[in-house]
């Protein structure tokens, strides 16, 4: 997908230029600031929600998001089990179905790849919420507008993104936008069973984006503006051993935040499960639920730069 300053299909980060990123964020800050302008400016739009995967936040958000624009939504949970895929009917053949009744799709799916598969074959806009270990390009538009608000700046950020990197697509993607900014500096915390992929880090090679790859959080933790944390993903693992090897190796706790630069800023792309202690929501340098708030308003702007 090239960048464009026209978007047809949301499939990867790739897509978005500086200049179309700083115009989303523009917008997303006009929503928030006059919300009332933007009510009905999608009626009689219709989204469609095809959801292969779980989902409360980016599920609800964007169903959120598109009824506040004054559209409608329609869709499944579970389509792997309650949509036609329980018969055997293919993506493309349920998506080239699904665009005869909707103005733009919104697909989460298990398989990598599969948004682009069914961009395709799509007559309607697909919006991908998520692609197995692949990308979630609208979670790394929230990633990045909320620590825009949490800094006042992306240039210069040091970021750390900690836990499953491997199977991770938020860490993918917010790594993809962050190599647009400047003097970005990036640490990957992970142990070798799920560490970054080789295909990014050729990306920020060839971008001159310097990243440092290391197992201990503690000796990061004082050395950067953003700690991104994320779960170990115990669905991605074939091997349960693997998992059990792995699980519950890195935890920000009162201890931990204590390590952490006083202006210092702690995400995670939710749901946590052990790495995050809830003795820390109360700090305000946690912003995982303000960052959960911020997709709102970022698929607000998104749908309606698509649609209106």
């Amino acid at each position: 997908m090239a960048v464009t300053s026209r978007m047809r299909h949301v499939i990867e980060s790739q897509q978005f230029s500086r200049a179309l990123l700083e115009e989303l964020f523009a917008r997303a800050e006009e929503i928030k600031r006059e919300p009332h302008r933007f009510m009905g400016r999608l009626a009689g739009q219709v989204m469609a929600a095809l959801f292969y995967e779980p989902s409360t936040r980016t599920r609800l958000s964007f169903e959120a998001a598109m009824l506040r624009l004054g559209g409608q939504t329609m869709g499944t949970d579970n389509a792997r089990e309650f949509s036609s895929a329980a018969k055997g009917e293919t993506l493309e053949d349920t998506i080239r179905i699904v665009s005869g009744y909707a103005d733009v799709i919104v697909v989460r799916h298990s398989e990598e790849g599969a948004a682009r598969r069914a961009a395709a074959v799509s007559d309607v806009p697909i919006i991908n919420a998520g692609d197995g270990p692949g990308q979630h390009p609208t979670q790394a538009l929230l990633d990045l507008y909320t620590i825009r608000a949490e800094l006042a700046k992306i240039d210069g950020v040091r970021v750390a993104m900690v836990g499953d990197l491997a199977n991770g697509r938020t860490v993918r993607s917010l790594t993809y936008l962050l190599s647009k900014f400047k003097d970005i500096k990036l640490w990957f915390v992970a142990p070798p069973q799920v560490s970054m992929r080789d295909d990014l880090k050729a990306h920020l090679d060839e971008h001159n984006v310097p990243y440092t790859e290391t197992q201990d959080l503690d000796a990061v933790l004082p050395e950067v503006d953003v700690v991104y944390m994320t779960r170990i993903q115990k669905e991605r693992f074939t091997d349960p051993a693997v998992y059990d090897a792995v699980k519950g190796i890195y935890r920000i706790d009162k201890n931990a935040m204590g390590r952490m630069r006083k202006y210092g800023v702690l995400m995670h792309p939710l749901p946590r499960v052990d790495e995050i202690s809830p003795e820390v929501d109360d700090d305000p340098r946690s912003a995982y639920f303000r960052q959960a708030r911020n997709g709102l308003h970022i698929r607000m702007a998104l749908l309606d730069r698509l649609l209106s």
